[in-house]
């Protein structure tokens, strides 16, 4: 409150060694930092104190801060133009006057000895300390006059950028605040949806969270590699302990056992999951396996010295091993009360390690004396022994601690828009198999200069002559340098179209996962008013029952419920089977082995900005369209290289036996050389000429492709946003009245028949006409966001 009062500042309250850990991690003090990245220093300061009111609004955070990007004074000069006309100056030389009076100009050279120093001339500080002496600065004009700099441009001090911060050689401004009473996870995800709702960047900008929240998300990556790694080196310390697998995986079942008791102590206490609390389960795992390593331990021991049978040697091993075990549980649980119920410094780091270890111990403990002896049964007997009704009620009971461990592994995933979109990209099978096809063309690009097979002929006999002689030859034929040069460029085009289609195939992809996330919200949301209808009525059917048997109503009014229970119970029963469509749907798109289900967030889709006309030609669709006319102009081009020439080479060596032209004896060791050039002529080309022009009309059928391709994406934005309009005007009118009136319905038709002053009759109709209401609002809504993720495909450019 006192430094309120201060101007120019921001005051933050953090304790310093945190304060600096903060500092050295993101560049800023607080908890959690968002960090906004642009071009211009308005439009981030504008975006920064729109995401400070966001924050404002998030239960948890404190100590706003939004860092000051202006507020720095300076003088600035604006030239009046049609005065410096009127005196016959220009811009140039008023800047060479104040630059020359402020900052000084070199004029000449000073030499001293061997030194030199440059002479500067500019103003003295004494004529220069304040805005008037600015004015006043004397400009020469051409004819000599002095023109104070006042009546030549308009000079004032006005507040200028402070500081330009940059992060990887961008522009960015910082929100900071800290945390209290919440975890920085939730917070931050709370956040990030209602930036996503309410904060539409423009391009090129982007909001980064960093922080606390970055430590935590870097901790966790950490941990995914430490927990594998601790839980690897505790089964091989088991193995080399026992010198047994059987074992090591008997003892290993303590594992499941004490993280079941850490989440449900960590759940009892309210807290969330922490990076100390997944400090404790490392901890935890170490210490639960103790229990079991002294009891089989003890079961061994008494089974090979005292000769005893399995079931003997567990009664009595788990008598003789019950004070060792719980004191291993009570000692390490007592040692860390005192951090479970700690409140200083520190206790928020030290209560969830301590609350899952004690959790941990105490219900493996616990289960371990009951489900480790039984498990060790049924490891050393093969699953074959009797059971006695003891045996029964532990055996019984393995199932259910084995579902409670397993439970997590079955759970569906929550997943967002964005997260899901990401997942599909990574993951479609069909966009793998598009990507694989650019890897293909890739491939084909060395298939650009293909020359023929090489031909190499060998003869031998009567050649020349009575004597024999041997001859061989080479020949080789290729096209001319233009041919491979278009076929090359046809191979690109090619490629350039599949790189295109990916992108079309991606763009097909984000609509197709939006769809289906929000088709399985909208069948949510109508699960819910079929389950509070089915609430409704079934109390509904309660008073009707007993006013029938009573003798209150006749069997009318008893059949009518039953038969609208009956068919709510039959929509549910659809419904259900359309979720689990829909869950395989976006399982599919996805391509996950686990079963995700789309996160419940907000009920509308946003799109980017719309507006009544749209560009097709940077769409994907109409691009990959473009790209099959050059494909198919390279085509052409290559057809008709093909109408060239060919060039033949060829090399004949060879012996001629005999007397020869000039009269001297040849043997066959004197060989006679001689280099052969060919060109081959398309003389019968009409085939060749029939491939052009059947090239020439696939162009045309590409230039139509692409005309009829942009008629039809622009009538079908048109049409989608048409509908959009439609759609959105709906369910403003359904948020803002239409669901009002039925919860009014609802209410005012319970009440009055309550009070005896309607019949069942027309509550039946009051309630249908309200349910109505809200179904028609969520078809609404369904249709809406339908046609705004059309709008999105229609505007991807």
């Amino acid at each position: 409150e006192a430094l309120k009062e201060v101007p120019g500042i921001t005051a933050g309250f953090q304790f310093p060694v945190q304060m600096r850990f903060n500092e050295l991690m993101t560049g800023a003090r607080q908890d959690v930092v968002c960090k906004i990245f642009g071009e211009d220093l308005d439009t981030l300061a504008l975006y920064a104190k729109k995401l400070g009111a966001l924050v404002n609004h998030v239960e948890g955070t404190r100590n706003l801060y939004v860092e000051a990007v202006s507020g720095m004074p300076q003088i600035t000069i604006r030239y009046n133009r049609s005065a410096l006309a009127q005196y016959g100056l220009d811009i140039s030389a008023v800047n060479r006057t104040v630059n020359t009076a402020l900052a000084g100009q070199s004029t000449g050279m000073v030499f001293e000895g061997e030194k030199r120093f440059e002479l500067v001339v500019r103003l003295s500080g004494e004529r220069k300390k304040n805005l008037e002496d600015i004015r006043n600065l004397l400009v020469a004009a051409p004819n000599g006059t002095q023109i104070p700099l006042d009546q030549l441009a308009e000079v004032k001090i006005q507040n200028g950028p402070n500081q330009i911060q940059r992060e990887d050689a961008k522009r960015r401004i910082v929100v900071g605040f800290n945390i209290a009473g919440r975890d920085v996870q939730t917070i931050v995800n709370e956040l990030q949806s209602k930036v996503r709702q309410n904060l539409k960047l423009p391009t090129g900008y982007y909001i980064t969270y960093g922080g606390s929240f970055e430590n935590l998300n870097a901790a966790k990556q950490r941990l995914m590699i430490a927990v594998p790694v601790s839980l690897l080196l505790i089964f091989v310390l088991l193995f080399f302990a026992f010198n047994s697998v059987k074992d090591g995986l008997l003892i290993y079942s303590a594992i499941p056992l004490s993280a079941i008791g850490g989440i449900f102590f960590l759940a009892l206490r309210g807290m969330p999951f922490s990076i100390s609390a997944g400090i404790g389960f490392v901890a935890l795992f170490g210490v639960a396996v103790l229990n079991g390593i002294v009891l089989v331990a003890e079961f061994n021991r008494i089974r090979k010295e005292e000769q005893k049978d399995i079931r003997q040697a567990v009664l009595e091993g788990t008598q003789h091993r019950l004070r060792p075990v719980l004191m291993t549980a009570f000692v390490a649980s007592l040692g860390f009360f005192p951090m479970a119920i700690s409140n200083g410094a520190g206790a928020e780091v030290q209560r969830p390690l301590a609350t899952v270890v004690i959790g941990g111990l105490l219900v493996a403990t616990f289960l371990t004396l009951f489900v480790l002896p039984v498990l060790y049964l049924f490891f050393e007997n093969g699953f074959k022994f009797r059971l006695n009704q003891k045996s029964k009620l532990a055996s019984l009971f393995i199932p259910a601690i084995l579902m409670l461990a397993s439970s997590n592994s079955f759970a569906q995933t929550q997943l967002d828009l964005k997260s899901a979109t990401e997942i599909a990209l990574t993951n479609n099978q069909n966009l793998k198999i598009e990507k694989l096809r650019v890897e293909y063309h890739k491939s084909l690009m060395k298939t650009a200069v293909v020359l023929p097979q090489t031909g190499f002929q060998i003869e031998a006999g009567q050649i020349n002559s009575f004597y024999t002689d041997t001859r061989f030859n080479i020949t080789q034929s290729f096209s001319l340098p233009v041919v491979y040069a278009r076929q090359k460029t046809l191979l690109q085009s090619e490629l350039s179209a599949s790189v295109l289609n990916v992108a079309v195939r991606e763009n097909e992809l984000k609509r197709n996962v939006a769809q289906a996330f929000y088709l399985f919200l909208y069948q949510k949301k109508k699960e819910e008013l079929l389950i509070s209808l089915d609430s409704l009525y079934t109390g509904f059917y309660k008073r009707a029952q007993e006013r029938f048997e009573k003798g209150e109503s006749d069997i009318l009014e008893k059949t009518t419920v039953e038969t609208q229970l009956a068919e709510i119970q039959m929509q549910r029963q659809q419904l259900e089977s359309d979720l689990t469509l829909s869950r395989l749907q976006f399982q599919l798109l996805l391509n996950t082995t686990t079963s995700p289900e789309p996160q419940q967030t907000g009920n509308v889709y946003n799109p980017v900005a719309i507006s009544d006309s749209v560009q097709v030609d940077n769409h994907p669709q109409m691009r990959l369209l473009m790209q099959q006319q050059q494909i198919a102009a390279a085509s052409i081009n290559v057809e008709k290289a093909k109408l060239l020439p060919q060039l033949n080479l060829g090399y004949n060596n060879m012996s001629m036996r005999g007397i020869g032209a000039d009269d001297k004896a040849y043997t066959a060791a004197q060989r006679f050389q001689s280099a052969q050039l060919g060109i081959g002529i398309p003389i019968f080309a009409g085939a060749q000429k029939a491939r052009i022009n059947s090239a020439r009309i696939n162009q045309d059928i590409s230039r139509q492709s692409y005309q009829a391709g942009t008629q039809i994406l622009k009538s079908q934005y048109l049409s989608a946003l048409a509908e959009y309009r439609k759609f959105l005007t709906m369910v403003r009118y359904y948020e803002t009245s239409g669901l009002q009136q039925a919860a009014l319905i609802t209410a005012t038709a319970n009440q009055q028949l309550a009070g005896g002053n309607i019949n069942y009759l027309q509550w039946v109709q009051l309630i249908n006409h309200a349910t109505s209401i809200r179904s028609l609002y969520l078809d609404a809504v369904m249709n809406l966001n339908i046609k705004a993720i059309d709008l999105d495909y229609y505007l991807q450019n």
